[in-house]
C-alpha cells in the first residue's frame, strides 16, 4: 500500500523532510526501470529525441504524454545508461562543400591483433573518415569517406589512406546519390514494459 501511494505523490511519513526524500527515491526508482528494461515512455524519449533534438524538456514531455520532472529524470538515466551517447547537429554534406562520399573497403596487409589495433587508431584519427567498420568477406575495414572533389579524393587515397600502417590495397565505391541518410535508429523491435 505504502509504494502504491507514493507512486501516486502521497507520503505516509510523519517528517516533511524524510517525506521528501522517501517520494524521491520511490519517483526516482520509477522513473529507473529494474534490469535496465525499458517502459513506453523511456522508448517514446527516444524516438522523439531522434526526430528533434532540440526539444526543450517542457515540449518533450507533452508530446510523449509525462510531466516535465519525470521526463526530465528518464532522460537523464537514459544519458547515464548510455542509450543516449549524445546530441548532434545534421549538416547538409554539399551546403559545406563535401561533393563526394564514398565507400573504401581496406585490405590489410597484416591480419593480426597488433597490426589491427594500429590501423584503427590512425583511421580514428581521419577527420575525412566519418564511419568505420569491421567487415566479413573480403577486406578489413569499411570506410564511409568525405572529400570536396574527385581530385581531393584521389589525393586523400593515394597520399593518406594508402599510407596507413598495415595497409595493402584499397577498393572504392562512390554515392551517386543518397535515397536515405542520417537515419533514426529502428525501435520497433523494443518490447516496452508499463
Amino acid at each position: 500500500m505504502a509504494s502504491k501511494n507514493m507512486r501516486q505523490g502521497k507520503t505516509l511519513s510523519a517528517s516533511a523532510a524524510g517525506a521528501a526524500t522517501a517520494r524521491t527515491d520511490v519517483v526516482e526508482a520509477v522513473d529507473a526501470p529494474a534490469s535496465g528494461e525499458l517502459d513506453r515512455f523511456h522508448v517514446a524519449i527516444l524516438a522523439e529525441l531522434q526526430r528533434e533534438a532540440r526539444l526543450s524538456n517542457a515540449e518533450l514531455a507533452a508530446r510523449i504524454g509525462l510531466s516535465a520532472a519525470p521526463t526530465w529524470r528518464r532522460v537523464r538515466w537514459l544519458e547515464e545508461q548510455g542509450f543516449i551517447t549524445g546530441y548532434r547537429a545534421e549538416i547538409d554534406r554539399r551546403r559545406i562543400g563535401l561533393g563526394v562520399l564514398a565507400f573504401v573497403r581496406v585490405d590489410a596487409d597484416r591480419n593480426n591483433g597488433a597490426a589491427t589495433k594500429q590501423l584503427e587508431e590512425a583511421i580514428r584519427l581521419l577527420p575525412e573518415v566519418i564511419a568505420c567498420h569491421y567487415i566479413s568477406g573480403a577486406g578489413t575495414f569499411e570506410l564511409e569517406v568525405m572529400a570536396t572533389d574527385l581530385d581531393a579524393f584521389s589525393r586523400f587515397s593515394i597520399d593518406t589512406l594508402l599510407n596507413l600502417p598495415n595497409v595493402k590495397d584499397i577498393h572504392t565505391s562512390f554515392s551517386l546519390g543518397e535515397v536515405k541518410a542520417g537515419g533514426a535508429l529502428p525501435l520497433g523491435h523494443l518490447k516496452p514494459k508499463g
